[in-house]
């Protein structure tokens, strides 16, 4: 397995541990266990964000300008539903 195929599949993992204490914040029957799902959910995104990014600094996760016509559509369709 390459270097590039292990840090696919961290950051796969990564995603998944974020999803998991994401629903655990959500499902939370009291505030002390919201407040460590919230704060293990917080450490793991930073991992996924810090993984992300070795992967783009090598190219293995290139990622895509974007016109900002589109970026300002989709802020007005958003702002325009809350």
């Amino acid at each position: 397995m390459d270097d590039k195929s292990l840090m696919e599949n961290l950051l796969m993992l990564e995603k998944g541990v974020c999803d998991l204490y994401m629903h655990g914040a959500i499902e939370s029957s009291t505030g002390s266990v919201h407040q460590t799902f919230s704060s293990a959910l917080n450490s793991s995104l930073s991992m996924q964000e810090n993984i992300y990014g070795k992967m783009a600094a090598h190219g293995w996760y290139p990622s895509e300008s974007v016109e900002q016509q589109k970026i300002d559509c989709v802020k007005q369709k958003f702002s325009a539903n809350g």
